[in-house]
């Protein structure tokens, strides 16, 4: 099986920073022509509840959210080294091969947040096609 399009969702955090980083090392292990690529998605229901929250209109809310979040892409990028292209588009269209994401591992959040929320890579797991691969945030370890 080849694997020539990797994606790569971030929230700017160094548990994203690490995915994108062992992502860079497999996409070159893959071949040179395997692409890689970093997605962060603006949920609409909590730009919904912001904007009641701030008694703002929500496309108001949503364009300064996506602001914010295009400068905060451009600086994960730059302190990733990676290409920027900034585009609006939906996971599924890019069919990627593999989906590499950063987790806490053990040393987490804590099972509250677990209990309430659930881990987001196992709803990706639960909802995708692809395999997903999650980088615990301590890979590799010290002793490896």
């Amino acid at each position: 099986m080849k694997i020539s399009r990797i994606l790569i969702p971030v929230d700017f955090t160094d548990c994203s920073e690490k995915a994108v980083e062992y992502g860079r090392t497999m996409s070159k292990t893959c071949g040179n022509d395997t692409e890689f690529f970093l997605l962060h998605v603006v949920d609409a229901k909590t730009t919904e509840s912001i904007a009641t929250f701030v008694k703002e209109p929500v496309s108001k809310v949503r364009d300064r959210i996506i602001s914010q979040t295009i400068q905060s892409f451009r600086k994960f990028v730059k302190r990733c080294d990676a290409t920027e292209v900034v585009k609006d588009i939906k996971a599924r269209e890019l069919q990627v091969d593999l989906i590499i994401m950063g987790g806490y591992g053990s040393g987490g959040r804590g099972q509250i947040d677990e209990i309430f929320f659930g881990s987001t890579v196992e709803k990706v797991v639960r909802l995708l096609p692809c395999p997903v691969l999650c980088v615990p945030m301590g890979w590799p370890p010290e002793e490896y």
